[in-house]
């Protein structure tokens, strides 16, 4: 992979400019800017459009700022506390029929809110913002926290929003690892005709 961020075809820059920071500077951030992130998500492609997005999300400030640090796992925390929001990403497994008929499985609703969060980053991007999205959170612990049924939801992911600070702030293991990476050559990602992965 290469570590250079220069696109091979046109594109807008907010796609390779994006990155997934993780030294926040601690500071509070506006509810609105965080509600135009979601607004963003909330016009993604979905099959069917079902819409299987969910968030559930915290401010730095709020009451429950720090439940939300502690569904993320142990390494995620050391940088996330100073995070301005966390958000947690659920999807819907099953519709939800307003016809009184029985619910049926979405078989991309992991797929659809992926989409959904590609739409939150940019979005963040656009305003600012660093929002880094992560596996690495407590998934057992939040469906207690928040009260999710797994059998009709599945936690995806978190995602941490702040504005971004000097890597020097991270704690010294995380220091070099704050660099915009590369990415595969598209010749690697993408074939004319027959598959070649």
């Amino acid at each position: 992979m290469t570590d250079e961020r220069k696109p091979d075809h046109p594109v807008n820059p907010i796609f390779f400019e994006r990155w997934s920071a993780r030294s926040f500077t601690g500071e509070a951030m506006p509810e609105a800017d965080l509600l135009t992130m979601f607004e963003a998500a909330r016009w993604a492609h979905s099959a069917s459009n079902r819409q299987p997005w969910r968030f559930s999300y915290a401010l730095r400030g709020d009451a429950n700022f720090q439940q939300y640090v502690q569904f993320l796992d142990e390494g995620n925390q050391q940088w996330g506390h100073k995070a301005a929001a966390i958000v947690i990403v659920i999807s819907a497994k099953f519709t939800t029929p307003t016809d009184g008929s029985e619910p049926r499985p979405i078989g991309t609703h992991s797929l659809d809110t992926g989409a959904a969060l590609q739409s939150f980053t940019l979005q963040a991007a656009m305003l600012g913002y660093v929002a880094h999205p992560m596996a690495g959170i407590e998934k057992d612990r939040i469906v207690a926290g928040l009260g999710i049924d797994p059998d009709r939801y599945k936690v995806e992911a978190g995602i941490a929003i702040g504005k971004l600070a000097d890597k020097d702030l991270l704690p010294e293991k995380f220091q070099e690892r704050e660099k915009k990476g590369g990415r595969r050559p598209l010749n690697e990602t993408a074939f004319k005709g027959m598959f070649r992965g």
